[in-house]
């Protein structure tokens, strides 16, 4: 009787659970007793790490993705949504990106769907906001910047030059602090092509609304990143919260007001909202209530890992497993074994884990890492950034890819140009046609 194996998403969790199941399970797999499928909007998976260096123009967003379908021959992929999932019915609810909804029937199921930004009822913020979680929204943001110094370059009104060159970001973790320093650091590299912007012109301020800056370094090379960050210009405002942006018009909760056409934010993640249209149980923080072997809770056949799932830390009674990718992948590997485990009936493991640290990229050779104790500043903390997260991208073909783009970026600069048409692509068509009429 053929097992089928269904997970919800195809990110960190997903994939890495499905390429360690197309390995174990090949046997299976061909005999056709095991099937998987993956359910996720999209036809590949983001290695976000890697976002900022999209943003800044350092790779291309294309090596920062791996194609599911490539990555996972043996696997069904199926691009669109899980709508609901009854796990007491053994079935999920699919809509695809075309056509109409079916149910999906399963035996064991994975959920993997990850988190989305966490935002809050702040006016303005859905006008002006924009996430960093996506490639699409890493590139739309870098089409932004440059686009912001052409504006300020093209105009004689001072309030439009100022504004344009206005950047906030909100969140001092991982992503608000490598996005801005990578982000920050192409803009000022850009200023050497126009005429009237230096980069003393530009103005960067990150807004967090509690005392320090990534938290994760440790508050060693928490404080040296902040020292860093105002030695280069950006004003880090702490313990201050964004109060309102309505028009771009920007009031943090020190009373400071200035007027912005570019918000990120990157305060924090939540669950994905699949996590209400289920009947499966959630933890005090809306997460799948998971156990140390990343099972689901309370029912049989149902797994779950990464940032959708509360996953009990072994190491430290009391307390999570952190929404990481370094949690992430390990805890995929751990997963596809229990699954293995499970469908022939053995004894399932708990999921361990030893801390090994935190690197951050700060732009082009600068770096901060705090590694097995060992703390690390400047460029060989950028280079051990650069070098543990390319032993971590999926495949040898998007490592090989990666290092290409490296190596070239070490030869040539690199483009600052703003391709922001292409997401208005049939604006220049239309245009045509309404001339045309006229």
């Amino acid at each position: 009787m053929n097992k089928r194996i269904v997970i919800v998403g195809g990110g960190y969790v997903g994939l890495y659970t499905a390429l360690r199941l197309q390995k174990t399970l090949r046997r299976e797999l061909r005999d056709g007793s095991v099937s998987i499928t993956i359910i996720d909007p999209q036809s590949y998976m983001t290695y976000q790490p890697f976002l900022p260096e999209a943003a800044a123009g350092n790779l291309s967003p294309r090596h920062l993705v791996a194609p599911l379908r490539r990555v996972l021959p043996k696997v069904e992929i199926l691009n669109g949504h899980v709508t609901k999932v009854h796990h007491g019915e053994r079935t999920v609810t699919f809509r695809p990106a075309e056509g109409e909804e079916r149910e999906l029937a399963y035996d064991v199921l994975v959920m993997a769907a990850g988190s989305i930004s966490r935002t809050l009822p702040i006016p303005g913020l859905t006008d002006i906001g924009i996430g960093f979680k996506t490639v699409g929204e890493a590139i739309a943001l870098r089409n932004r910047v440059l686009h912001l110094l052409d504006v300020a370059e093209s105009t004689e009104d001072p309030e439009v030059r100022r504004r344009a060159l206005t950047f906030v970001v909100v969140g001092a973790g991982f992503a608000g602090v490598e996005a801005l320093a990578e982000l920050e650091d192409m803009a000022k590299d850009s200023t050497r092509y126009y005429r009237n912007i230096e980069p003393a012109d530009l103005r960067w301020v990150l807004v967090e609304a509690t005392d320090r800056v990534l938290p994760e370094v440790g508050p060693e090379m928490g404080k040296w990143t902040l020292e860093q960050l105002r030695e280069r210009g950006i004003e880090v405002k702490l313990e201050t919260r964004l109060e309102s942006c309505v028009g771009g018009h920007v009031v943090l909760s020190d009373g400071t007001e200035f007027d912005a056409d570019t918000l990120v934010w990157t305060a924090g993640v939540k669950p994905s909202t699949i996590v209400n249209s289920t009947d499966l149980p959630l933890d005090e923080r809306g997460r799948v209530k998971t156990t140390a072997a990343l099972t689901v809770a309370g029912v049989k056949g149902a797994f779950a890992a990464g940032d959708i799932a509360g996953v009990p830390d072994v190491t430290n009674p009391g307390q999570y497993c952190a929404p990481n990718a370094q949690h992430a992948v390990r805890q995929a590997k751990v997963l596809a074994d229990n699954i293995v485990r499970h469908l022939r009936g053995e004894q399932l493991v708990d999921y361990r884990h030893k801390y090994v640290g935190s690197v951050a990229g700060l732009g082009l050779h600068q770096g901060v890492a705090n590694v097995y104790g060992v703390k690390l500043r400047g460029f060989p903390a950028w280079f051990m950034h650069r070098t543990y997260h390319l032993s971590r991208v999926p495949t040898l073909n998007r490592k090989v890819r990666v290092v290409v783009d490296w190596t070239l970026a070490l030869f040539f600069k690199r483009e600052t140009i703003s391709l922001g048409e292409v997401e208005h692509p049939r604006d220049g068509f239309r245009a045509a046609v309404a001339t045309t009429r006229r």
